[in-house]
Formats: structure tokens, C-alpha cells, sequence
């Protein structure tokens, strides 16, 4: 099998799609060929600019995605993009609608699009996204866009894989009082106000632009006003996502960066795996089962209970 998934990294880092297509299975899978895929393409990352992409659902995300998408590519940026879709808790299966609607970027050859399916994990991401921009980045593509679920504010876990995150938001929709929500306004290195041929968008670009001279800790947050439908702001954005890459690509800003995204993956992998470790164990013996119907009947808490199953 390693045989078998040396020629297809080899194959990938050549350029080839299809060996790609065939790698982000394996990692979106967790299989052992995607890890080992993995372990071989570590070292050939880090090289694209990162862009997470969030906001509440319904603001506008995909259609400035596709948009961002085509001012990229006539400024000659090969990209790719991941856009992760919602999932159903009890079938675990996903509209990947987001492929729906940037049907037209298929035809590029400089533009590789991946749906993927949350699979019921929190924070706006899939459990594999890490491992998918890692093998995206290795295949030597200028920019990798990540566009989140769209669930709300707790989707800061973009934050930690991203170089750039943008923070999109509209007007008339509540968003200003998201915008003041722990969180949403700490991890925004650039914020949108998308739609903004809107009626408010005026007055929610002067309440962000309050919120971020009040907060005014370390570089100011741009803010763009898109109305992506209409192809307006999208120069703008690029540009704004330009100078954010200028920014942390200084010496002493991109080493803390790479630190903190490091410490982010190997802590949160190293606690999915522990989690999953200790469910297999108990699983099978009914001590799991047991612990939950003595919190369900009251007769023991959950704390000493997850303090049980740890010990044991």
C-alpha cells in the first residue's frame, strides 16, 4: 500500500488531478493511506496563501467565493477551493450545494474545487479540513480558499488553519450585533459587509468600524463592502487580502503564526484521537453504556463520569 501511495503523492506534487482527487479521499476518510499521503506532502506545504472564509448562513459567502474566485484568476492566482457544506445527524449526508453554485469555476484548470461535509463536527469545518488544505497547498496552487458552513459564531476554528481570515457579514440580518459577540470580531483580519447595496449597510460599516477603533489592539481590520451578486467591492477584497499575506509573510509576524496553527493541529488532533480511543475501548465492553445510564437516572454526574472513563 506505502508503494502505492508514494506514486500517488508523487503523481499529485507532478500536477496530476486525479491522483489529487484520490488523496483528499483518503484524507477526508482517515484512512492509513491518507496519513501516510500526508506525512509525505507536510513538507512540500505551506507555501499558499491560506484564506478562511465565515459568516452566518445566508450572507452572501459562496456567490463571494465564486467572485473572489474569477479577480484571482484574471490577476493570473491559480487556487483552489474547499467549501464545506452541512450535514445531516443522523445520516451524516450532505447537499453539497456550494458545487452547485460554482459550476461555472469547473472548467478552469487553474481553479480545483472540493466539496466536503461537516459530518456533524462543530466550529464550521469538517474534522479533515487541516489534512485537505495541506494536501491543496502541496499541490502547488497559489492560493487555497476555505469557505465555512455558515453556522454563526462558532465558526472561530477557521482562525487556526487560515493565514487570512475574513469575516462576512450583511446588513439588516442582525450581524451587528454578531459583530459584538465574543470571538467573531478577534479572529476577523478582514471584514466584509457584503450586500451592501442594501438599505443599512451604511450604518453597519460605521458600527464596525466603530468596534474595531475601540478594540485597536495590534494591526487595524480592514473593512471591504462587497455586493458580490453584482461583481462590486471584489477588487477591493483582493487587494485587502493582498496586504494581509504582505503582513504575515514579515519574518517575526509568519514564525508566532506558524507556531500557534501548530500547536492548534497537534492539540486538536491528538484530543479527537484520545476521544475516539476511549469510546472503542468502552464501546465494546458496555462500561460506556453503563456510565451514560447512571448520568441518565441522576445517580452520578457527568464530570465523574468522563473522569471514570479516563481513569479506566
Amino acid at each position: 500500500m506505502a508503494e502505492d501511495v508514494d506514486a500517488l503523492v508523487e503523481r499529485l506534487l507532478a500536477g496530476n488531478r486525479r491522483a489529487l482527487a484520490r488523496i483528499l479521499t483518503q484524507i477526508e476518510n482517515d484512512a492509513p493511506a491518507g496519513r501516510r499521503a500526508l506525512s509525505l506532502l507536510y513538507p512540500r506545504s505551506g507555501r499558499a496563501h491560506t484564506v478562511g472564509l465565515t459568516g452566518s448562513a445566508g450572507s452572501g459567502k459562496s456567490t463571494l467565493v465564486a467572485a473572489l474566485a474569477r479577480v484571482l484568476r484574471a490577476r493570473g492566482k491559480t487556487l483552489c477551493i474547499v467549501a464545506i457544506d452541512p450535514t445531516s445527524p443522523f445520516s451524516q449526508g450532505a447537499l453539497l450545494g456550494d458545487r452547485i453554485r460554482m459550476q461555472e469555476l469547473t472548467a478552469d484548470r487553474e481553479v480545483f474545487l472540493r466539496s466536503m461535509a461537516t459530518r456533524g463536527n462543530l466550529g464550521g469545518l469538517a474534522p479533515a479540513t487541516a489534512g485537505i488544505v495541506t494536501a491543496l497547498d502541496a499541490f502547488g496552487k497559489d492560493a487555497v480558499i476555505v469557505e465555512t458552513v455558515g453556522a454563526g459564531q462558532d465558526e472561530v476554528e477557521v482562525a487556526a488553519m487560515a493565514d487570512t481570515t475574513v469575516v462576512v457579514l450583511t446588513p439588516g440580518s442582525g450581524d451587528d450585533v454578531q459583530a459584538m459577540k465574543a470571538g467573531i470580531m478577534e479572529i476577523a483580519d478582514v471584514l466584509v459587509v457584503n450586500k451592501s447595496d442594501l438599505p443599512n449597510a451604511d450604518l453597519l460599516a460605521r458600527q464596525l468600524r466603530s468596534i474595531v477603533e475601540a478594540s485597536r489592539s495590534g494591526r487595524p481590520t480592514p473593512i471591504v463592502r462587497t455586493a458580490s451578486a453584482l461583481g462590486e467591492g471584489i477588487e477591493a477584497l483582493a487587494d485587502a487580502l493582498e496586504e494581509h499575506r504582505a503582513y504575515i509573510e514579515q519574518p517575526e509576524v509568519r514564525a508566532a503564526h506558524r507556531r500557534a496553527q501548530a500547536r492548534h493541529q497537534v492539540l486538536a488532533l491528538a484530543r479527537q484521537r484520545l476521544i475516539d480511543r476511549v469510546v472503542t475501548m468502552h464501546s465494546g465492553d458496555g462500561r460506556l453504556d453503563d456510565l451514560i445510564a447512571q448520568v441518565a437516572a441522576r445517580r452520578l454526574d457527568p464530570h465523574s463520569a468522563a473522569d471514570a472513563l479516563i481513569r479506566e
